[in-house]
């Protein structure tokens, strides 16, 4: 496993590469850097979730620690100003007590920290926010990356919406959970250590008594941070499931519109939205119960403190001045130790939110291409030998399944639904894997082969066109470069696209909406087909492909797909008998099996099961 990670996710151009110039934008070859990075991370380690965090963010740890320094100096006159102003008041308490020219150096060292907070402040910001906006980025990238690595059959179990829930929103629960992290608790503990050693040094009854707050803090912590894990994570859950029906209600909105199912779809989400309400607000109460306990809980502290300094004031034991010192630190020290506290629930959240992407970063159903044989042409010899295929034990989908097919033969795959016609083609790509039983391509098991090599050979037409936003040029040439005009004229006229085209103000620039909305179903697919056109494969799939036509385009579009066949091996699998006459050959599958196998005449001579499906139509 490691030996893949370093070969497909760590380019060895970029190994010895260091971050960008913070003056710099984030550059490709560095967050491609960085994805490699956290999913080797996740994927080598077992380590637990704030383990994790760090060592994510440890590659920056010189920046992080420059940033503190800045923060420091930043922060410097929260330090200062007590001494400076019990000095002042002592001064004018105790005349004599501290000379004018003390006084005057305290103001002086004053004005110039406050001068430095601007520049240190920007400094600070500058260094932090690029790291924390570098990782960020990071992190989703290589959940994407590795989204393209992972199988079919992780990406079916995984609804689209939670894998949504997790890309935007777990990150940028990282995110707030790092800047915490890494910004405001190392600041904060400092502000602590600092107020304490400034007391120690002055009084140590006095520090005795701030001492006591600490394990108080300690024992709110103990008694909320289960209940905030626990309400944190069902409140993820709930929005994640959320996510995924809102998605789903989304996509089947106009099936819903047709069959006059609004008010069930409003129902379903509302119940979902009610969960989402009901959990969150169990975590609202769980928070705010444990902030106010904290805040009482100091308040009690700080005015305690007051009427210490103050006794010990009036007893003589302490100047006046330092009344307000004592004051000013112990409330350092208690807001320093609240918003320690307070961090808890984004801490919680946060770490839940790094198990969460864990389940897509440290997934190991992957296709392993590593040391296999690479694909640098595809002649297209398939042969299927006794195979067996099922997600359950109980129901196979294939069974003894043999078929062999000869490089440039047209097959096709005809037979009732759930016959395994899909799940053929599935294994022909190598999105499943033969239970039992072996498919070989040109003479090598599939299973050998380098994946990724063998599909840049394959092109799929499949049964609902797949478009996405942008312009129908942009859909036709997708993960094709360097096409000439002349070439995509030449595609457009073979996939009976010019037309259609001609008649739009903006031609092949005309912008589609989601999933191609504003074209008939009939174009949809006619651009699926330029598509699988343009990449000039060597094997074609095609998945129902003319379903959508009607009478005439399919016969259109049918001499398209005869010229686009010749001398390619191709599959196509229908339901509609007539698009398949040109067929060499045809399989007929009854349960998992090869029933029939022939040419069209062949098989209607037999007057056997592909008779009576022709017949019926």
């Amino acid at each position: 496993m490691n030996k893949f990670i370093s070969k497909h996710w760590k380019p060895k151009s970029l190994k010895k590469k260091r971050p960008a110039p913070y003056g710099a934008n984030f550059t490709d070859e560095e967050l491609e850097e960085l994805e490699a990075k956290f999913i080797e991370n996740y994927v080598k380690s077992e380590v637990k979730p704030l383990s994790m965090v760090f060592k994510i963010y440890m590659r920056y740890w010189k920046e992080l620690l420059l940033c503190l320094v800045f923060f420091f100096l930043r922060h410097s006159p929260v330090f200062v100003l007590p001494i400076v102003t019990a000095n002042i008041i002592n001064f004018v308490a105790y005349p004599g007590s501290i000379s004018s020219q003390t006084i005057m150096i305290n103001i002086i060292v004053m004005v110039v920290l406050l001068i430095m907070n601007v520049p240190m402040h920007t400094i600070y910001a500058m260094f932090f926010n690029k790291v924390m906006r570098r990782v960020e980025a990071g992190l989703r990238g290589a959940m994407v990356r590795k989204l393209q690595q992972l199988s079919i059959s992780f990406h079916k179990e995984m609804q689209s919406g939670r894998i949504q829930s997790k890309l935007m929103r777990d990150v940028e629960s990282i995110h707030t959970l790092a800047t915490q992290l890494f910004g405001s608790l190392p600041i904060t503990i400092i502000s602590i250590v600092v107020s304490l050693a400034i007391v120690v040094q002055k009084n140590l009854t006095v520090f005795a008594f701030f001492a006591l707050c600490i394990p108080v803090a300690v024992l709110l912590v103990r008694i909320f941070r289960n209940k905030m894990s626990k309400s944190n994570k069902n409140f993820r859950v709930s929005m994640e499931n959320t996510s995924a029906s809102l998605m789903d209600m989304v996509t089947m909105n106009e099936i819903t519109r047709a069959h006059g199912l609004e008010d069930k779809e409003v129902k379903k989400l509302s119940t979902r939205l009610r969960d989402v309400a009901n959990t969150g607000l169990h975590l609202d109460v769980v928070q705010n119960l444990f902030g106010s306990c904290t805040w009482a809980t100091f308040q009690i502290f700080q005015f305690s403190c007051l009427l210490f300094s103050t006794y010990l004031a009036f007893k003589g034991s302490i100047p006046v001045g330092d009344i307000s010192l004592y004051q000013s630190y112990f409330s350092s020290i208690t807001g320093n130790v609240s918003t320690l506290v307070g961090l808890l629930p984004l801490i919680t959240k946060g770490l839940d939110s790094v198990s969460s992407i864990g389940e897509i970063l440290s997934a190991t159903d992957i296709e392993d291409n590593d040391g296999k044989h690479s694909m640098t042409e595809l002649r297209g010899e398939y042969e299927f030998k006794d195979v067996a295929f099922s997600y359950e034990k109980d129901k196979k989908l294939l069974e003894n399944f043999s078929l062999h097919v000869r490089a440039g033969e047209t097959i096709a795959f005809v037979g009732e639904s759930g016959c395994g016609k899909t799940t053929s083609m599935n294994l022909i790509l190598g999105f499943n894997k033969a239970t039992t039983g072996s498919l070989t391509v040109d003479g090598v098991d599939i299973n050998d082969i380098d994946l990724h090599t063998y599909r840049s050979h394959i092109a799929i037409v499949p049964q609902n066109s797949v478009l996405f936003t942008g312009t129908i040029r942009e859909n036709i040439t997708y993960g094709v470069e360097d096409i000439t005009e002349e070439k995509l004229m030449q595609v457009i006229e073979a996939a009976r696209l010019s037309e259609f085209i001609a008649s739009l103000p903006d031609g092949l620039d005309t912008m589609l909406y989601e999933h191609g909305a504003n074209l008939s179903g009939g174009q949809r697919q006619r651009i699926s087909i330029a598509r699988a056109i343009i990449r000039n494969p060597s094997v074609i799939i095609f998945d129902e492909a003319t379903s959508a036509l009607d009478s005439v385009s399919e016969r259109e579009i049918q001499k398209a797909i005869d010229n686009l066949t010749h001398d390619r091996t191709t599959f196509i699998v229908a339901h509609r008998l007539s698009t398949i006459k040109n067929a060499d050959r045809i399989a007929v599958l009854k349960n998992g099996r090869c029933e029939e196998l022939g040419s069209y005449e062949e098989l209607m001579e037999k007057k056997g099961l592909f008779y009576a499906m022709q017949t019926a139509q």
